[in-house]
């Protein structure tokens, strides 16, 4: 016999074939050329594919977060609009104008104030939820955009979502509320004024218009205590106290704004009480609704700083970090109490978490007592 053996080709197949056989029993393998081979061998392509997508998931992430810091170092690449949804002179309008003052320096690049006053707010704050979210156009406004869409008719609201649309980046002040009465009437507390109303139901009562913050608080308070208020309101703050300053009526409900600190120190008019969860800095004698027993009356009026939905994270972190530091300057500080304004700031999520409340808050008060805008 030769020392060679030639094998027929069916032969090797066989061998070949067995060889598999063998090497798949070792490896913990199928078989190949079984069903079960196969059904195995789609599960390796699937582990692949998989695999794949994730090392392609982390180098998108790279490249996302690559773009992401790229794009904070080079901000601002230019002048910045800050957008004041009223009209010049309020509140909101004046702590744009010192952030216009003293942010540019910190940033590098001016800042240009731009009133779009309309529906609320709601008409600046859109125009700013349709901006680029390059953080170069912002808002501030006070609370009544979370309360505006609540109180308006359906579809007036300026096609905006202030959930949706609008990231909170920092609430820099607030404006004590509180509950004034005129000399003439002639009670100095809360529980004389109570007795007062139950004694001569429907006593007038101010406010700076249907849906303000005002508003809510006068018919939060009227169902607190149980008594018969008759609502008056007025086309904003300052109407609203001249009108209590003449007589017209004799019971507000009014923010410490308006130019109503002078009138209060003098003694033409008279703060019983604070709507706000906790006393004020500006007016520390002066005791909230809760403290007296009237729970439930709590109403506030803040301003806030806003970006578009999709600005990134790292832009809002440095806009919060600089108006933080804007908040500490003793001279800001200073104009800010003036104003009849307390000094807040803290983080953006902190003032993110407020925002959601007070939407959802103020629309369940609203829903409860049927308050609706002019």
């Amino acid at each position: 016999m030769s020392a060679f053996t030639i094998r027929a080709p069916q032969q090797r197949d066989d061998r070949i074939r067995r060889t598999g056989y063998w090497t798949a029993a070792m490896k913990g393998l199928a078989p190949p050329g079984t069903a079960r081979h196969r059904t195995h061998a789609r599960a390796m392509l699937a582990r692949t594919a998989i695999e794949v997508l994730r090392v392609l998931a982390c180098l998108l992430s790279v490249c996302l977060l690559s773009n992401g810091s790229a794009h904070a170092q080079s901000w601002p690449a230019h002048t910045l609009s800050l957008i004041v949804p009223f009209p010049p002179g309020g509140g909101p309008d004046l702590f744009a104008r010192i952030l216009a003052e003293k942010l540019p320096p910190r940033l590098g690049q001016a800042i240009v104030v731009d009133n779009r006053p309309g529906v609320g707010g709601l008409a600046g704050a859109a125009y700013v939820a349709r901006a680029a979210p390059d953080g170069h156009t912002l808002l501030i406004a006070p609370n009544t955009i979370v309360i505006a869409p609540h109180v308006l008719p359906p579809g007036a609201g300026a096609g905006i979502d202030v959930l949706r649309d609008l990231t909170p980046i920092i609430q820099p002040a607030s404006t004590p509320m509180m509950l004034v009465v005129h000399p003439a009437l002639d009670v100095h507390s809360v529980p004389e004024l109570v007795a007062l109303a139950r004694r001569n139901p429907g006593l007038p009562y101010a406010s700076a218009g249907n849906g303000s913050p005002m508003h809510i608080a006068g018919e939060l308070f009227r169902r607190a205590a149980g008594i018969d208020l008759q609502h008056v309101p007025y086309k904003g703050v300052a109407p609203s106290v001249a009108a209590t300053l003449g007589g017209q009526v004799q019971i507000l409900f009014t923010s410490l704004g308006g130019g109503i600190a002078a009138h209060l120190r003098n003694k033409r008019l008279q703060a019983i009480a604070l709507t706000e969860r906790r006393r004020s800095a500006l007016m520390p004698g002066v005791a909230t609704m809760a403290e007296l027993g009237y729970r439930g009356v709590e109403t506030d009026a803040w301003y806030g700083v806003f970006a578009p939905t999709g600005t990134p994270g790292e832009v809002i972190d440095r806009l919060n970090h600089e108006i933080n530091a804007v908040l500490e300057l003793a001279d800001v500080r200073e104009r800010l109490s003036a104003a009849g304004a307390d000094v807040r700031g803290g983080t953006s999520a902190a003032f993110a978490s407020e925002v959601r409340e007070d939407y959802q808050r103020y629309g369940r008060i609203v829903h409860e007592l049927g308050i609706q805008a002019d």
